[in-house]
């Protein structure tokens, strides 16, 4: 299940905008990991589940919203490893599960339903206290795999990276992905970090706490977020909400590369990166690099919520 991935494509865009201002840009395709856990969510799980059987656990618990790639991923891997999993899911229970949600269960997960007001609090170290006296012979993974294994576990995307460029590019919901990027981001390099959540500058804080973790020096966190520049205009009004202005985009980008994005993080962030383009932000002859982060089970619940098909 977790052997290191392989022939995973890094294939080049041939989109006009692209093409008229003279850049090249290649999409790694991390979402073509495995069919349920793929992308980033393969690489935030990877050295949690090790984690969790080296210390014979027996549950993982972890925690997300109602559309939660993460929260479908953990309940995929463990039907696929036969580890039991609990998935905390922010907000009240509807009547009707989506599709996230149903296909979890049907994974074996266990779904527990809490308040937003007490999900708030999920940062609290009470709160994973109380988690874990309730499930003795569990292993708690934070929301999204913000963790340390878990951005260990990013620093290996741009490892299996074997063409030149300038630029990479990632969506963010934590901030996990995007710090275990800046960590290996070669010298000379710059990110390019697209929170997918309105107000989405307050991830540079997280990613600071996050590369400390690793490096434990301050000089060499700031040393490594002068690397990283935030696009936060681009969340379409906040998480899992779109307009038909991104589902527009989103065809138009299948039509043209044959490749799907999910709705609520990889189209904002490709909507993005072909806006920046268009008006200028880099160079004739530049080259770019988007991480394909997966997530693309999130596209039937979008549908659902919106009443309308976005691929036909």
């Amino acid at each position: 299940m977790f052997s290191d991935p392989v022939d995973i494509p890094i294939e080049k865009i041939h989109h006009p905008i692209a093409l008229e201002k003279g850049i090249s840009v290649y999409v790694k395709r991390d979402d073509l990991i495995h069919p349920e856990i793929s992308g980033n969510k393969w690489r935030k799980l990877k050295y949690n589940l090790l984690k969790a059987q080296s210390l014979n656990k027996e549950l993982i618990i972890t925690m997300g919203g109602a559309f939660s790639n993460h929260i479908a991923a953990t309940a995929a891997l463990g039907k696929a490893r036969g580890i039991r999993t609990k998935g905390i899911i922010r907000g009240e229970e509807k009547k009707e599960l989506n599709q996230t949600l149903k296909r979890a269960q049907e994974n074996g997960m266990e779904l527990e339903f809490i308040s937003r007001q007490l999900y708030d609090e999920r940062n609290e170290e009470w709160f994973k206290q109380e988690v874990l006296e309730r499930h003795r012979k569990a292993y708690f993974i934070p929301e999204g795999g913000a963790n340390f294994l878990g951005m260990q576990g990013c620093t290996e995307i741009l490892h299996e990276v074997n063409i030149d460029y300038e630029f990479v590019c990632i969506c963010a919901g934590t901030g996990t992905t995007a710090s275990g990027l800046a960590w290996s981001l070669p010298e000379g390099k710059k990110l390019l970090v697209f929170p997918a959540l309105k107000g989405g500058d307050f991830l540079k804080d997280e990613m600071k706490e996050q590369l400390y973790w690793a490096l434990l020096d301050e000089d060499a966190v700031e040393h490594n977020m002068k690397k990283v520049s935030f696009h936060s205009d681009y969340h379409f009004g906040g998480y899992a909400k779109i307009n038909q202005e991104l589902i527009n985009f989103m065809r138009d980008f299948h039509d043209i590369t044959t490749i799907k994005l999910d709705p609520i993080y990889t189209a904002k962030m490709f909507f993005g990166i072909f806006d920046l383009i268009q008006n200028g932000h880099f160079k004739k002859g530049q080259n770019i690099l988007l991480i394909h982060s997966g997530g693309l089970q999130g596209i039937s619940g979008i549908e659902s919520k919106i009443g309308q098909k976005i691929y036909s």
